[in-house]
């Protein structure tokens, strides 16, 4: 929905802020753009990663992640003054457009308290530095208010990117798993990395 100036405004809260980056929940009113962000970043995403492309298909992935207690979905929405463009902003994009998301998939409570990231950012994003704000933004909160212990991201071995955000984040590798997931009509390898909360500091 735009301001009434043109520009695009969230659709829900922030629930984390950063100088660059801010999080909050997928709304049905974000199908169009998400979709058509997905569409322009097929060849970036592939083979690693098969976002919604369609409002069909994005309402059925939100509501998903809306309703199962399992799962955690954030979206990574720009900041900045409403309508700055100009450098690191060749596309136009304005404060509010979505850059890209990250879900915290698979939740496990009790003495395990994990979760398994999913994540992607969309072309027009890459290689700007949101994700790896945006990424801090999700541990934040996965080790304060969801009270998690330990995050895992499980990543095919090819894809460099995605291995880099994790190890700037201070993830470690922990193994490789053969034939992890089935992605893209294969049984596909991952590398196993994963962090821990840090220690409370003593008393």
């Amino acid at each position: 929905m735009p301001d009434p100036n043109g520009h695009p405004t969230p659709t829900a809260p922030y629930l984390a802020e950063g100088p660059r980056t801010a999080l909050r929940r997928f709304t049905e009113a974000d199908a169009a753009e998400f979709t058509a962000r997905a569409r322009e970043s097929r060849a970036h995403h592939r083979p690693w990663l098969f976002p919604p492309e369609r409002t069909d298909t994005y309402a059925a992935y939100a509501d998903t992640l809306a309703r199962d207690p399992a799962r955690e979905g954030f979206l990574v929405c720009e900041r900045g003054g409403v309508g700055e463009v100009g450098e690191g902003r060749p596309d136009g994009a304005v404060a509010g457009a979505i850059a890209g998301f990250i879900n915290i998939n698979n939740i496990v409570l009790g003495g395990f308290r994990c979760g398994a990231l999913g994540y992607g950012a969309f072309a027009h994003a890459a290689g700007r530095g949101l994700m790896g704000e945006a990424l801090g933004l999700v541990m934040d909160l996965a080790f304060g208010p969801l009270g998690l212990h330990r995050l895992e991201a499980n990543i095919q071995p090819g894809n460099a990117a995605s291995i880099a955000l994790v190890r700037r984040a201070g993830f470690r590798l922990e193994g490789f798993s053969p034939d992890f997931l089935h992605i893209d009509g294969a049984w596909r390898d991952h590398e196993r990395w994963a962090i821990t909360a840090p220690a409370a500091p003593a008393a």
